[in-house]
């Protein structure tokens, strides 16, 4: 049987025959070793067809479908033209060789061209391919090369390609600025705290906050200079006429030193840089909450945006932290307590980053192990639904937070909660726009619970009908316990005669053996 290769280049589909199979034999060593000599493999595989790409764009769209196993209209029309007609209900005389199973079968199914694709085939494409550039006359040296650098700058660029407004990268690098922009801000409000007291040691008491503080310390500025007629620019800052007057009176008998005028102008500038570092703070944090809608809705709405950006950003991305089991979503962010339980043999942590979650602070002591591993439940469902599901929607997420809420009421109130199923399908219900009363999804739920109230209803009522025939019983007399002991000696008698009755069974049935056989003589 004859063997055809395709063979997909950068420049265009090829076709070769391998004719000389026997020379070298079917076994892969052998073709190995001839295929680096041209001579050789020259012999064995002859050139047959070949197609060039019409542009760029046409090379990449070819690629793309060899890449997804489809064969596009070029390619039937070069393989039905340079392959030998396959007569129906005849056996075809010959096959083609392929790199890609996928192609293979489905070449087979439009065509029905026998395809095959083993090592075999692979060790004679590696030889094509190697001498590729020998078999195409009218090739110049350096454009396979270029043609080759080109479709793979574009095909790598078509496969990155992403949709823009669904990058957690985004996400990862913003909740990394956020918590290095609270902890910068935390220890330069600290500074300016420090370096100002030198001058007005009265004001820490009095404004609490860092970001007022700033604020306050720029305003004031000399404290010497501080009179009556700022009372209203305090005021606005502070958003306290009390406060904003204990500060003045409070400037008026400070016991800080004096700073020289350069001095002061240095603080109020670290001031300003410290008031710019908060209100950039404000805006990133806005930005990562329009991100964090945009890319992981559900998980956002289930858990809140800074929890699951920090999820996501040690995840490494949304698709890996879809990928995690709730079990690993649970202790994400405690693997040192993890790995040091396991190696001092002691007990494992329940929660990792989740544990800053509101659920986990609001349940008890004793439900938050059982809270943890919950809430991870449904962090790892709202996450697969964010990374898999192509519209946006908050309704999962949603939905999911009623669990989650409905769980704490069930461990401190003992409310049994809506199953899962049930939620989904109502979630998915107003997910596809259908509309659905939220009230009558309640009240079909009650009506499923009702025949499980009714039937624990006639169970308790059973119970206490006995008791009160039990304690009508026992009022209407001591006759009841009369008969009772009654009973009891009586069965003590006849256990007594037990053994007597049991000797005198052994006895009888001697006595009619002989009589059996008195009978027979």
């Amino acid at each position: 049987m004859a063997l055809y290769v395709l063979y997909e280049s950068a420049s265009g589909y090829g076709l070769f025959l391998a004719h000389g199979i026997d020379e070298i034999g079917q076994n892969t060593e052998a073709v190995r070793t001839s295929v680096t000599d041209l001579n050789r493999f020259g012999k064995v595989v002859k050139f047959v067809a070949f197609t060039p790409y019409g542009s760029a764009l046409d090379a990449l769209n070819q690629c793309n479908a060899v890449s997804e196993g489809q064969m596009t209209d070029e390619l039937r029309n070069f393989l039905e033209n340079s392959l030998p007609k396959v007569k129906e209900g005849k056996k075809s005389k010959f096959s083609l060789g392929l790199a890609e199973p996928k192609l293979g079968s489905h070449i087979f199914e439009v065509t029905k061209i026998p395809c095959q694709s083993n090592e075999f085939v692979l060790e004679i494409l590696r030889g094509v391919r190697l001498h590729f550039d020998r078999f195409i006359e009218n090739l110049k040296p350096g454009d396979l090369e270029k043609a080759q650098l080109g479709l793979g700058h574009s095909y790598s660029r078509a496969k990155v390609k992403f949709n823009v407004n669904r990058v957690d990268n985004m996400v990862i690098q913003a909740i990394f600025i956020l918590d290095t922009l609270d902890k910068d801000i935390n220890s330069f409000s600290m500074r300016v705290r420090e370096w100002y007291s030198w001058h007005f040691p009265e004001l820490v008491k009095i404004v609490n906050d860092n970001y007022l503080y700033a604020k306050v310390a720029k305003y004031v500025d000399d404290k010497s200079q501080l009179s009556e007629d700022m009372l209203s620019g305090l005021t606005d800052i502070v958003g306290d006429e009390d406060k904003a007057k204990e500060i003045i009176e409070a400037a008026k008998a400070s016991m800080g030193q004096d700073l020289s005028p350069i001095d002061l102008m240095n603080v109020k500038q670290f001031a300003q840089r410290v008031m710019d570092l908060a209100e950039y703070r404000k805006k990133l944090y806005d930005y990562l909450v329009a991100k964090m809608n945009d890319i992981a809705p559900n998980l956002a709405a289930l858990i809140g945006e800074v929890v699951g950006a920090r999820l996501i950003s040690h995840a490494g991305s949304l698709t890996n932290l879809a990928k995690c089991p709730s079990s690993t979503l649970q202790i994400l962010g405690a693997e040192k307590a993890l790995f040091r339980a396991l190696k001092t043999r002691g007990n494992t942590p329940k929660y990792g980053l989740i544990f800053h979650s509101s659920f986990i602070g609001r349940a008890s002591a004793r439900n938050k192990g059982r809270m943890a591993r919950y809430l991870a439940n449904k962090c790892s469902i709202a996450s697969r639904i964010d990374c898999f599901m192509d519209k946006s929607t908050t309704v999962f997420g949603d939905k999911l937070r009623e669990q989650v809420e409905e769980r704490l009421d069930f461990y401190d109130k003992g409310v049994a909660p809506r199953k899962n199923i049930d939620m989904m399908k109502s979630a998915i219900e107003t997910a596809d726009g259908k509309d659905t009363d939220e009230p009558k999804t309640t009240v079909n739920g009650d009506a499923n619970e009702e025949p499980k109230t009714e039937n624990k209803k006639k169970k308790k009522e059973k119970r206490k009908l006995d008791e009160e025939k039990v304690e009508v019983n026992g009022l209407s007399g001591e006759d009841g316990t009369a008969k009772k002991k009654k009973t009891k000696k009586s069965k003590d008698v006849v256990m007594e005669d037990v053994p007597s009755a049991i000797s005198e069974g052994k006895s009888k049935p001697k006595k009619k053996k002989k009589s059996r056989t008195e009978d027979s003589d």
